[in-house]
């Protein structure tokens, strides 16, 4: 039992390590990571922000051999097709997500942060919230929740992943060309992109929590405008 606890965790490390990613999965892996993390109930956990990083960094110093532009092209088509699919699975669920308990992966404060993020920014929720881990994943998924139109969360989702697609990764690939041996420092860089993406979030979180003290109702959910 303990050697299958052991074998868990490995793969769990291995899964959000943006290097073992690329260098186990190649482009397939990478792409479906970054689908899965922008699209998937249980992405959140999954790397983002480090992982485009990671591979416009190794793109840059040929590590990872793929073409600039294939690769921008790519990502950017898995970013966006993670969000359709995660406003499908709002649009279908409703608010069944609202009252689904607490899980081990699946923490109601979550949504509640989501839900609090798109209350002050609306459907630009889905271009800002693609910076920020855990509201990345969950912003689509609201978006399908509270029926924003189609045509308006599309403008929102391609605009968002495009930025958040080409900002990461252009800024590893020059990078990488720039200055190869910074490859020698990719841990400590992608601790502190870790560590800076998510004060945003615990900020965030400790204002819900405030929030939380005077409730709103449950109706309100269908009052957000974009």
């Amino acid at each position: 039992m303990n050697q299958l606890l052991s074998q868990l965790w490995h793969y769990f490390k291995e899964l959000t390590n943006p290097l073992s990613i690329i260098n186990y999965g190649g482009t397939d892996l990478l792409l479906f990571v970054v689908f899965a993390e922008t699209g998937l109930l249980l992405g959140f956990f999954l790397p983002g922000d480090s992982l485009l990083f990671t591979a416009g960094l190794l793109c840059g110093i040929t590590l990872f051999r793929i073409n600039i532009v294939l690769l921008l092209l790519g990502l950017c088509f898995a970013a966006i097709a993670g969000n359709v699919f995660g406003y499908w699975f709002g649009y279908r669920t409703g608010k069944a997500l609202f009252k689904r308990e607490d899980s081990l992966i699946f923490k109601k404060r979550y949504v509640e942060l989501t839900h609090s993020f798109y209350s002050r920014h609306g459907g630009k929720a889905l271009i800002l919230g693609r910076f920020l881990p855990i509201i990345r994943t969950f912003a689509p998924i609201l978006a399908g929740v509270i029926q924003i139109g189609f045509r308006r969360f599309m403008i929102y989702n391609i605009i968002g992943s495009v930025a958040w697609v080409f900002s990461l990764t252009l800024s590893g690939f020059y990078l990488g060309r720039k200055f190869p041996w910074i490859i020698n420092y990719l841990e400590y860089i992608v601790i502190a992109l870790i560590i800076v993406t998510l004060i945003p979030v615990v900020r965030a979180y400790r204002k819900e929590k405030l929030r939380n003290q005077h409730p709103e109702s449950e109706g309100d959910i269908h009052k957000i405008q974009g």
